[in-house]
């Protein structure tokens, strides 16, 4: 697991392995000793891996629990919290590695089942709110970028558009907010945008959508653009990073990523303020063909 800018994973790995490492001493084997059960040559993989060097496997949590004759019922919990850590940190390539259909299947779920979403967006459109052509324009683009291939392209893009059914939900709220310069960032063809700005305008009246665009013009004094992050009612938190998604569930950091909500959540403006600044993004295309 790549090391990130959130402490949350590094920090569960090291949990992890603390525990790995007090139960070896507490049935009093050493490192050389416990890598000499374990059948390796190199004892310094057992340093590694009790030092959160190296992410231990379930393998490894079955292996130290064996040597270290733990019980089953500690075997088990230890097992779920190695779970619960790798969990924590996907690379793309793990991913997509079903396709990118069954990787944009696998989250439908949370979907249906949330009550609250709060997405902070600095760089594109948020994919609940994206049109057909710019989902397709965008899944294209990870193809490229992550080097997977497209065979499931259509399917994925299904996917994305029967999901945004969940924006109807009457149980459910939908809060989005974006930097301005979201709305003028042009990575896909000229129409293909010019499409997407007048589907927000559609879109930000659903009576269950709250979407608010932070001004180029905002005092920005304290409160720093952050990275793009969804906030999952208040047990989740996803960022999605260069390399993967990391998600976020000890409760201190999540209180973090919900103050820094709010922070920015103040600098939006809503409603008809909002309009006028996609329609003056919209008005700034006039003219424009082609890519």
């Amino acid at each position: 697991m790549p090391s990130s800018s959130s402490s949350s994973a590094q920090a569960a790995r090291q949990r992890l392995a603390e525990q790995l490492r007090r139960m070896r001493q507490g049935a009093r084997i050493s490192g050389v000793r416990f890598a000499e059960l374990a059948g390796w040559q190199d004892s310094s993989n057992v340093s590694k891996i009790e030092r959160g060097m190296r992410p231990a496997s379930a393998d490894h949590v079955r292996l130290w629990c064996r040597i270290c004759g733990a019980s089953r019922q500690r075997t088990e919990e230890l097992l779920a919290e190695q779970a619960a850590v790798a969990r924590m940190w996907i690379s793309y390539q793990q991913l997509n590695r079903g396709g990118l259909t069954a990787a944009q299947k696998s989250v439908r779920e949370e979907y249906e089942q949330l009550r609250l979403a709060r997405s902070y967006q600095n760089t594109v459109i948020p994919g609940l709110l994206q049109t057909r052509r710019y989902t397709e324009a965008a899944l294209r683009q990870v193809c490229v970028e992550q080097g997977v291939t497209a065979d499931d392209l259509a399917g994925a893009v299904a996917e994305r558009m029967d999901r945004q059914r969940v924006l109807r939900r009457v149980d459910a709220r939908w809060w989005f907010v974006m930097e301005e310069d979201v709305l003028w960032y042009r990575p896909f063809a000229v129409e293909i945008h010019r499409a997407q700005l007048a589907h927000l305008l559609t879109v930000m009246r659903l009576p269950t959508v709250r979407l608010g665009v932070i001004p180029r013009s905002a005092d920005r004094r304290n409160v720093s653009p952050a990275e793009s992050f969804d906030v999952t009612d208040t047990e989740l938190v996803t960022v999605e990073l260069t390399s993967g998604y990391l998600s976020v569930t000890v409760p201190e950091e999540i209180a973090m990523y919900l103050r820094a909500w709010e922070r920015l959540s103040a600098l939006a403006v809503h409603g008809k303020p909002a309009a006028a600044l996609i329609e003056r993004a919209l008005r700034g295309l006039a003219g424009q063909d082609g890519v």
